[in-house]
């Protein structure tokens, strides 16, 4: 099921890829082709324990592993990448900001789009994931603003209507 406003990339294959990895062809995309894959890298201190959650709050599957460095994790729109990186090391080698996994803001974070917030929500919150704040209803969707046990920030979006369309201009 695709949310509204939201389309799916074709890879090479002619196959909506999920966790592909092959580039995506010019596929329309609103207005503009999509010609730029996109992968969704996460830092963590503890890979099994990361691979764990993000499995069972999202429903992400095991794709490969990285000899002990990495791993992939399919099952969303967008491959999902866990690097083991450890705390306190650089996180730039153009940066003094160090690698800290109690919660911390990032202007970038990750939304996920779920069929059903109330069962995704419950579903990550058994996981581990901590609820920022209420849940939100907005003209588009609702939204659950989280944090995962490595302190990052991400969302649970559920698209109501016709979805991001409900605003756009």
């Amino acid at each position: 099921m695709k949310p509204h406003g939201i389309r799916s990339a074709s890879n090479s294959e002619g196959s909506v890829g999920v966790g592909s990895r092959a580039p995506a062809t010019s596929t329309s995309f609103g207005a503009a082709a999509v010609t730029l894959s996109v992968l969704a890298n996460i830092d963590v201190d503890d890979l099994a324990r990361a691979t764990e959650f993000y499995c069972n709050a999202l429903g992400l599957r095991v794709g490969r592993r990285f000899e002990g460095s990495a791993v992939e994790l399919l099952g969303g729109s967008t491959p999902v990448y866990l690097l083991r990186k450890t705390s306190g090391t650089a996180a730039s080698p153009a940066s003094a900001a160090r690698r800290d996994y109690t919660r911390h803001w990032t202007p970038v974070h990750l939304d996920f789009v779920v069929p059903d917030l109330s069962s995704a929500l419950a579903r990550a919150r058994s996981a581990g994931a901590s609820l920022e704040g209420e849940v939100r209803t907005e003209k588009w969707g609702r939204i659950a603003v989280m944090a995962d046990p490595f302190g990052h920030g991400f969302c649970l979006i559920e698209f109501l209507g016709r979805g991001y369309d409900e605003i756009a201009s």
